[in-house]
């Protein structure tokens, strides 16, 4: 019997205890629950509450949380305007040739250079029946490159990189390339297409080295990234949209590839297109990736962050400070907008742009630490031709320049107008 109360008070005493523990790592998890919401809590002064007209900080609607969370009161360095100009010599628009997609001006020996898709001839897209027939623009393209002593007059020079002989990844078309220099050696990357081309075709990114900006171009034998393969198409019909399973934001395309040598690495950021494209809030459904190598040649491991953007179409990208920064033209819901990741990965909206030029060349050697938007005093773009009559992809491209004015110096130039007109 004194055995049973013994235990039973020893018991006792246990859940006692064991209650005591449980109440205190309780308290305690509270506590260090609420020390981590006091970190994370961000402070704010009256002087960006008066910016925001936000008169009373505790009654905030969603809107005026958002402009405090994003900054908006503190991001006008960020904010500018473009301006386009058409060129002269081998750029100006020609009747019948596209000439697309720009890559990096690149300064060498007082000249510039660019690479770009060349293709000549009409477009049909698809469902023509022939297996020949060219799709797009950039279909049946080759790589070529132009130089200029001023980047206003340009001279084209020739062929650099071609397709490949049938039966090879990119026996169809090369294009949307990109230039990195790097250590005296010239990688071209570029999306390329083996035939036939269909709406399912999966392409991928393939490179060139030279050690020269004339070449000759050594192709490696395979490519460097290709399309997730984890989507499942349904059924046999050659439709895009049809699924059973989407798959990776890149399980359909690995589009304009962009290399860039950062931390001591190499990263290739590119456009993912998704097998069964839907829509999002801000229209067709495209993402932004990037691919990590210790060498210019691969092999490249994407990353587990992707997708790292929620929209995008073409790559215009820059190393600005310790990150880098890049400009969303179109497709999703953040396109028009300027980003910055200070890790080259997490990027975060800056500020919204108007009339972004299509498929943005920038100018390595300009000054581009001034501020964010410094890296594109100038650059290269692409413009449509399109016959009347003709849809889209029946048109012609020609290669443009544009200029990017920071918003105090348009405020400036306005200014300055007004003035003159009173």
């Amino acid at each position: 019997m004194n055995m049973s109360k013994l235990a039973l008070a020893s018991l006792i005493s246990g859940l006692f205890l064991q209650g005591c523990v449980v109440h205190v790592s309780t308290d305690k998890a509270k506590q260090n629950n609420q020390q981590d919401k006091q970190i994370k809590q961000p402070s704010y002064t009256q002087a960006d509450y008066d910016f925001l007209a936000i008169s009373d900080p505790n009654k905030l609607s969603a809107a005026s949380k958002r402009a405090l969370e994003r900054n908006y009161h503190k991001n006008s360095d960020w904010f500018g305007r473009f301006s386009k100009q058409t060129l002269k010599g081998d750029f100006a628009y020609e009747a019948g040739v596209v000439r697309r997609d720009p890559s990096k001006v690149l300064l060498i020996d007082d000249l510039y250079y660019t690479w770009y898709s060349k293709s000549v001839g009409d477009s049909y897209g698809f469902g023509t029946g022939d297996p020949d027939a060219k799709v797009f623009p950039w279909d049946k393209t080759e790589i070529w490159y132009a130089s200029s002593k001023d980047g206003i007059t340009w001279k084209e020079q020739g062929k650099a990189v071609g397709a490949g002989e049938k039966g090879s990844y990119d026996d169809r078309s090369v294009f949307t390339p990109e230039i990195l220099s790097h250590q005296g050696k010239y990688y071209l990357v570029y999306q390329t297409i083996k035939a036939p081309y269909v709406n399912r075709v999966k392409n991928q990114v393939g490179m060139a080295i030279a050690d020269s900006p004339h070449g000759p171009w050594k192709k490696l034998d395979k490519p460097i990234l290709s399309a997730a393969n984890n989507g499942i198409w349904e059924g046999d019909e050659d439709n895009r949209f049809l699924v059973k399973k989407q798959g990776d934001f890149d399980s359909h395309k690995v589009h304009d590839p962009t290399l860039m040598f950062y931390r001591n690495k190499f990263y290739l950021y590119y456009k993912g297109e998704r097998m069964g494209e839907r829509l999002t809030a801000g229209g067709r459904e495209i993402r932004w990736g990037v691919a990590i190598s210790d060498k210019p040649e691969g092999p490249y491991i994407k990353s587990e962050f992707n997708p790292i953007t929620q929209s995008g179409h073409e790559l215009a990208i820059w190393q600005y400070q310790d990150g880098i920064a890049m400009i969303s033209c179109k497709d999703g819901p953040e396109q028009g907008t300027m980003q910055y990741a200070s890790d080259g990965i997490n990027f975060e909206i800056m500020s919204y742009i108007q009339d972004i030029p299509n498929a943005i060349g920038t100018v390595p050697s300009l000054d581009g630490e001034q501020y964010p938007g410094a890296a594109l005093a100038w650059g290269l773009s692409h413009e449509y031709h399109i016959p009347k009559g003709k849809q889209w992809f029946e048109g012609f491209n020609y290669i443009t320049r544009f200029t990017f004015s920071p918003n105090k110096q348009a405020q400036r130039s306005e200014s300055v107008m007004g003035k003159k007109k009173s």
